[in-house]
């Protein structure tokens, strides 16, 4: 036990964290654990390579992880900034040299190698940049003659515009909604959310007829009988043999033939290995995470604090639907990774970072 009045390091973080919010999360890591045990052998076995790799780079992966979620969460408000200028910075530069340098997979060049480890930059760009939205429009509502609005779009423009060169169209969509749902709550006029909803279904229009394999995907999508519809239809049968309670954890097939079983179809795993029941549940908890959090942001006093957890908690909320909606054939499929539950260190790295932002800003003072 920790007593309440503890000088320690260690003892203020208990005290002060939001209890609540770190158990909801410890669930979905301890699917994320669950998942790679059932998953990752059955690919590493397909792949050729020792059954156990992706299962011990996933543990590997979740020890800096804790750490990091532990180190942000313990930050001060003020210190919270500078850190989010500093991922900004070196890990937009970062996603830059990936159109010079970068690994192409899929037609798309997001990855980068650094030291031997491939990582996707701009996954760690994402919570930075609604931190720093945040901390702009916060400071235009305290100094009117501050741009904050201007160089948060400024800044949003930038990174988008890297995204679509990538191409990750999926990402910018997210990225564009989180900081339109930022400058809503901060206080957007009706004409200025119907001119959003305009400029978002006319981005939509040209991502299809310009970029090739936005226009596959939606065009999959709608049509059956066209392209190659392998890896929903397997996912989609993953669903209907697991029923409503699984046939058993580490008792699936279906993972045998799913290319990104371990990655973007983790969830298809769950539901055939656990069932509809526990599908519902993983699905329960991600939405008690958003709505508790969200509630909980009402009562902020602190309008960067308000700003910055709706970015956040906007961002973890809409990555995990497209995720779960993609294997469930809901949208078009896109390549985004369930938090702390898909396989890979990039997703799993920028989701504690996220997470550690989120409870720095719940901290109990």
């Amino acid at each position: 036990m920790i007593a309440r009045d503890s000088n320690s390091i260690l003892g203020q973080w208990w005290w002060t964290v939001d209890r609540v919010m770190l158990f909801a999360f410890s669930i979905l890591i301890a699917f994320g654990i669950l998942l790679a045990v059932a998953a990752t052998p059955m690919v590493a076995d397909r792949m050729g390579i020792e059954k156990f790799y992706f299962l011990k780079r996933h543990l590997s992966y979740l020890v800096p992880s804790l750490f990091i979620i532990f180190s942000i969460s313990v930050l001060s408000i003020s210190n919270l900034k500078k850190l989010s200028i500093f991922l900004f910075v070196v890990f937009m530069l970062l996603t830059f040299l990936t159109l010079i340098v970068g690994i192409e997979i899929k037609g798309a060049r997001r990855w980068i190698s650094i030291f031997g480890f491939s990582i996707q930059p701009s996954e760690f760009v994402k919570p930075a940049l609604a931190v720093i939205t945040a901390w702009m429009l916060s400071e235009q509502q305290k100094r009117p003659e501050f741009y904050g609005k201007f160089l948060s779009a400024l800044f949003l423009g930038s990174f988008v515009f890297l995204l679509v060169l990538q191409p990750d169209v999926g990402m910018a969509v997210v990225t564009i909604s989180v900081w339109f749902g930022q400058l809503f709550v901060n206080g957007l006029s009706i004409f200025f959310v119907i001119l959003a909803a305009a400029i978002g279904v006319g981005g939509f229009i040209l991502a299809y007829l310009f970029l090739p394999h936005v226009t596959a995907r939606v065009d999959r999508f709608l049509d059956p009988a066209v392209g190659d519809h392998y890896q929903i239809n397997r996912s989609l049968e993953a669903f209907s043999n697991g029923g409503f309670f699984g046939v058993g954890p580490g008792e699936g097939i279906i993972k045998k033939y799913l290319p990104d079983a371990h990655a973007d179809f983790v969830f298809a795993v769950l539901g055939e290995e656990c069932g509809f029941c526990v599908c519902v549940l993983v699905v329960a908890v991600i939405a008690f995470i958003v709505v508790y959090g969200m509630l909980k942001t009402v009562k902020e006093g602190s309008l960067f604090s308000l700003l910055a957890s709706v970015g956040l908690l906007a961002q973890f909320g809409l990555q995990s639907f497209i995720n779960i909606a993609s294997a469930l054939h809901i949208i078009p499929t896109k390549g985004m990774t369930l938090p702390f539950m898909s396989y890979g260190g990039s997703s799993m790295i920028a989701a504690s970072i996220t997470l550690g932002m989120i409870l720095t800003l719940k901290k109990k003072t």
